[in-house]
């Protein structure tokens, strides 16, 4: 029998057989990291394929192994090169994989210098173990030659003003797109074939261009003219009343001709627009900053359209007639000069420090009876102001109506002229329809402060020498409005009427001073020797607007005012002494006859004079007449004339020009085609607007009915329509594009023309 062993004999055989297990282990089973007695393998890294060229602009694969990676972390990828750093070495996605997994290069749009880049690829496991490639980048291959061309070309923006840009760029196989660049202004967005440019807070002109990525040689560019121009808030552009807009930098005589220029888009309105359309820059309106165009028509509605959205865009309008009421008509005023229909027809006035719209309305009751109304709307909404509208009502003493006073009539008062923002004071004027019933020539001034004060108040004619009813000298100058100078002094002409010189004022030149109290003074006065002549042949003076030439420097005389009359007979006068009346002559600082009759305000710029008559028998051609500052006085005879003539009632010419002396371009609207008369309706047709060189207005540059297929063609034409021009673009006021008044179903509308875009 087998003997037990116990104690420390069995003790001594475990042992043994346990360091015999180990060693069998060691010997036989291999070895492992944590308990010594071998080396393990290192990590290795390789990268396929090992050289590699890619073109400029294209991708390439590449693949890192990695071996011996137990925890299988894979790699981070780089890029270097001796001619070229950051995204100008090209770009890796993504930039860490796991091995075996590929990752793409994307070459950089132009090809450094050396033309090599290398490609690393790093353990993550182990920082020193690397593969890299060496990659070529190549020149992207062609299909033809690369070219470049952008859009828009041309155009016109306002002081940080936003347009967005399109660069189409040929040939570029590696579609690397464009570099923007620009003169001046910032871009708010750039890819690499649109872009956002943001206008300069200075104005000018500005060149934003898009150049190939693919071959720098080859780019395009854009012209933009950047304005600063505060707004055409009022008739023709000013309180001088000389028409000029000099902070147009977008038009110029070159780009101003029929490949280049014409009809943008029209904006359809209710009715017939007399008033001249007035013109805002950046409008917080309709949840953004716009430029906006403010229009009037003759269903006493008001429009207020974005000045450069094509199609047009209208953020609001209104008819400002009341319950039981409508607008007025040419049959209750006996006249069909404004025809069918009487609402709004005095140019409003917009106040660019409250953003306020002032207008004067004309509506009658369901009874005939007629009123009319100062309003003061909210430029961006709107809503009217507080007080507003008011009634117009007026009386003062006198006794040319056969009593003791003289009241305002709401039918017979034609509210034609511009009205007048001047000091705080809105000026608003009337004359007749047709010369029909009893009229004046009021001017009521409004305080902007408070409207339902007393208005100040002007009658040009309370007594009459002649008898009853013989009252006249009204103030219509075919629309335009009052001019004032730097003491907030009016200038203003009348019509054929009763005068006196003491409270009568027909067919005179008038200097009103401001409101004193509830009266508006006559400080001065200019009344032709012969007065009762022009009265008798109803050859108004005031057929004419005055303009108010710049203040000179040199020369005899430094304030002076110019005009023109229904007789053909020029003047100008001296506003610090206007001359008064002289029983055989005039004391006059200059006066000659003109080549046609003036239904319009002069133009003004560079030492030129616009002036655009009537042939009552035809057509006639403008005129310009050259100034000498050193003399101060006009050669007699015109130093050119346009090569196209202008029907009744001539035309305001407005001026666009990039400074005093530079780009000027004399724009005007022949209106011929007006479509009413003294005593029926007629035929309308098309307005022309035409556009002259200001150095030479016999070279014509454009004009609405040159280009093919009718594609500039306005509306058809209101006679005493002035231009607006602002911001690369001109605007219109017609009375649609029916064929004969009063019908169809376009009424009226604004038509805008500027620059095309390509």
């Amino acid at each position: 029998m087998a003997r037990v062993r116990t104690g420390r004999a069995a003790r001594f055989v475990f042992a043994l057989a346990m360091v015999t297990l180990v060693l069998l282990n060691g010997c036989g089973g291999g070895s492992t990291p944590s308990e010594g007695g071998g080396t393990p393998t290192p990590i290795s890294v390789t990268v396929s394929p090992a050289t590699a060229s890619v073109q400029a602009g294209l991708t390439g694969s590449f693949t890192a192994t990695v071996a011996n990676d137990s925890a299988a972390r894979g790699v981070t990828w780089a890029l270097s090169g001796t001619g070229c750093s950051a995204a100008a070495c090209g770009t890796v996605a993504p930039t860490t994989s796991a091995s075996g997994s590929a990752v793409t290069y994307t070459a950089p749009a132009s090809v450094p210098n050396p033309a090599t880049v290398t490609l690393t690829a790093t353990s993550v496991s182990d920082s020193t173990k690397s593969a890299a490639v060496t990659i070529t980048v190549t020149a992207a291959v062609s299909a033809g030659p690369v070219s470049v061309t952008v859009s828009p070309v041309r155009g016109g923006l306002t002081l940080g003003q936003s347009l967005g840009f399109t660069a189409t760029v040929t040939n570029d196989v590696a579609g690397a797109g464009v570099t923007w660049t620009a003169s001046s202004g910032t871009f708010s967005a750039q890819a690499s074939t649109t872009a956002t440019y943001v206008a300069p807070n200075s104005p000018g002109s500005i060149t934003v261009t898009a150049t190939s990525k693919t071959d720098t040689t080859k780019s395009a560019s854009a012209t933009i003219g950047v304005t600063d121009l505060a707004g055409v808030t009022t008739y023709h552009n000013d309180l001088s009343r000389d028409g000029v807009n000099a902070q147009e930098y977008a038009l110029n005589t070159t780009n101003v001709a029929t490949a280049t220029f014409g009809k943008l888009f029209s904006c359809t309105v209710d009715a017939a627009v007399y008033a001249q359309p007035l013109w805002v820059p950046n409008v917080s309106i309709g949840g953004g900053t716009h430029n906006v165009i403010v229009a009037a028509t003759q269903h006493d509605s008001v429009y207020v359209f974005d000045a450069d959205a094509s199609p047009c865009v209208s953020y609001w309008n209104s008819q400002l007639i009341p319950s039981g009421e409508t607008y007025g008509s040419y049959g209750d005023v006996n006249s069909s000069d404004i025809y069918p229909d009487i609402g709004i027809t005095g140019t409003p006035v917009i106040d660019p420090s409250s953003n306020t719209i002032y207008v004067v309305t004309k509506t009658k009751t369901t009874s005939g009876t007629y009123n009319q109304r100062l309003h003061a709307l909210s430029l961006a909404t709107g809503a009217e102001a507080a007080n507003s509208p008011v009634a117009i009502t007026a009386t003062v003493a006198g006794n040319c109506e056969g009593g003791t006073t003289v009241s305002f009539n709401a039918l017979t008062q034609n509210q034609r002229p511009g009205l007048a923002l001047v000091n705080g004071v809105v000026y608003v004027s009337w004359a007749s329809h047709g010369d029909e019933g009893v009229w004046h020539g009021w001017v009521l001034g409004y305080s902007t402060a408070n409207l339902l004060a007393t208005p100040a108040i002007f009658n040009s004619t309370p007594n009459s020498a002649e008898g009853l009813s013989y009252c006249r000298g009204g103030i219509w100058m075919s629309g335009g409005a009052p001019a004032a100078d730097a003491s907030n002094n009016l200038f203003l002409i009348t019509g054929n009427g009763t005068w006196d010189g003491t409270s009568a004022f027909s067919d005179s030149y008038l200097k009103l001073g401001p409101p004193t109290s509830t009266t508006i003074p006559v400080l001065d006065y200019f009344t032709p020797y012969n007065q009762s002549n022009l009265d008798a042949d109803d050859s108004d003076v005031g057929s004419s607007g005055t303009a108010l030439l710049i203040d000179q420097t040199s020369g005899p005389i430094p304030h002076l005012l110019v005009g023109a009359s229904k007789a053909s007979e020029f003047y100008m006068l001296n506003r610090d002494n206007l001359g008064q009346h002289n029983a055989s002559s005039d004391a006059v600082v200059q006066e000659f006859a003109l080549n046609g009759h003036c239904f319009s305000t002069p133009g003004f710029w560079n030492n030129n004079l616009y002036y655009f008559g009537v042939n009552f028998g035809g057509t006639q051609p403008g005129q310009s007449f050259t100034f000498d500052p050193t003399t101060g006085m006009f050669a007699t005879s015109a130093a050119n004339t346009t090569p196209s003539g202008f029907g009744f009632a001539g035309a305001t010419p407005s001026i666009s020009a990039s400074s005093a002396t530079a780009d000027g371009i004399v724009w005007a609207i022949d209106t011929g085609a007006y479509g009413t008369s003294d005593s029926a309706a007629a035929a309308a047709g098309p307005a022309i607007l035409h556009a002259f060189d200001a150095n030479n207005i016999s070279t014509e540059l454009w004009n609405s009915s040159q280009a093919s297929n009718g594609r500039d063609t306005a509306g058809n034409a209101v006679k005493f329509t002035v231009p607006t021009v602002a911001n690369g673009k001109v605007y219109i006021g017609t009375r649609g594009s029916d064929d004969t008044m009063g019908g169809g179903t376009t009424f009226g509308e604004i038509d805008v023309y500027g620059l095309l875009a390509n």
